[in-house]
């Protein structure tokens, strides 16, 4: 899925490419789009094959079920409903159109980057902070931090079967989906689930 649709006013606009190992992928996305906030999130299964992905489809369950609840409350959700899982690394980030920032916060090795046309040495605008821990089995202390946003930023979210340096190669003005499948074609290590979440911020709410 890439942008939604034109009828539904809607802040953001998304691609997501993928490769799996061992059949079906561990690793996932979940995003859900509004005008005024949208939930983005990649999750890593830990490990790979079907357990990897039975973890991850039940994280993003709990999620899309609980989108609106505060993103430190949402990580302890998932935190509980995985414990009889492998559990999952994940990123999780909230954009909010009406004050035009992300907030987003991580556990485990899944990358999260803003990037900004025009920035003088290079693209890379700010990082999440990863903690590290297992959705599902350890969780670290949560800590949200947040990153202003302007319209056509984009927000990048990689799991660690994406190769680290990525974003050196990135042309920030073509289409989200054509830069998600460059990333996990270019960039995918081939011996683990892979996924890149490419996010367009396209503005505030009106």
């Amino acid at each position: 899925m890439t942008a939604w649709p034109s009828s539904a006013p809607c802040a953001i606009e998304w691609g997501v490419a993928s490769s799996a190992v061992d059949g079906e992928s561990g690793d996932l996305h979940c995003v859900i789009p509004g005008s005024a906030c949208s939930i983005i999130c990649a999750i890593d299964g830990l490990g790979h094959g079907p357990e990897a992905a039975l973890a991850a489809r039940e994280c993003a369950a709990i999620v899309r079920a609980h989108s609106s609840d505060p993103l430190e409350e949402l990580v302890r959700r998932c935190h509980d409903g995985l414990r009889d899982t492998r559990g999952v690394a994940l990123t999780l980030g909230r954009v909010d159109a009406q004050s035009e920032q992300l907030s987003w916060l991580a556990v485990g090795n899944v990358d999260g980057l803003v990037l900004r046309r025009g920035l003088v040495r290079g693209p890379t605008l700010d990082a999440v902070l990863q903690r590290g821990g297992v959705v599902g089995y350890r969780l670290p202390g949560l800590k949200v931090s947040a990153v202003a946003l302007a319209p056509n930023d984009l927000i990048v979210l990689a799991t660690d079967g994406i190769r680290s340096g990525f974003v050196n190669s990135l042309d920030p003005t073509l289409g989200v989906q054509e830069l998600a499948d460059q990333i996990c074609s270019r960039f995918a290590r081939g011996s683990d689930d892979a996924l890149a979440l490419v996010v367009r911020y396209l503005g505030g709410a009106p």
